[in-house]
């Protein structure tokens, strides 16, 4: 088994991981080759929850155009997991001041 840290990247801050905070439910970016099981060890050991579920996708990087030259490049394919956690634990991942 990898590190947690090789395996879980970044969480997604948008509006909707915000709503699904709500419901229990946290999204992370995790490596291209992380496995579920892999996402559920790392995320009951960093931050000692209990994990229900775990769902993954995989995400294609936007087509992006290159005014000066004309041409196209892309933003980089990611790897999202939806981990849903047992009912009363939290991850306290953005505290309020």
């Amino acid at each position: 088994m990898r590190p947690p840290e090789q395996v879980l990247l970044r969480p997604v801050v948008s509006e909707k991981s915000y709503r699904l905070m709500e419901d229990g439910t946290y999204v992370f970016v995790v490596a291209p080759d992380a496995t579920r099981v892999e996402v559920r060890t790392a995320v009951e050991q960093v931050f000692g929850v209990r994990v229900t579920n775990v769902n993954t996708l995989n995400r294609k990087g936007k087509r992006r155009r290159n005014r000066r030259r004309n041409t196209f490049g892309s933003r980089a394919d990611t790897k999202r997991a939806l981990v849903t956690l047992h009912a009363g634990d939290r991850i306290d991942l953005f505290e309020q001041s």
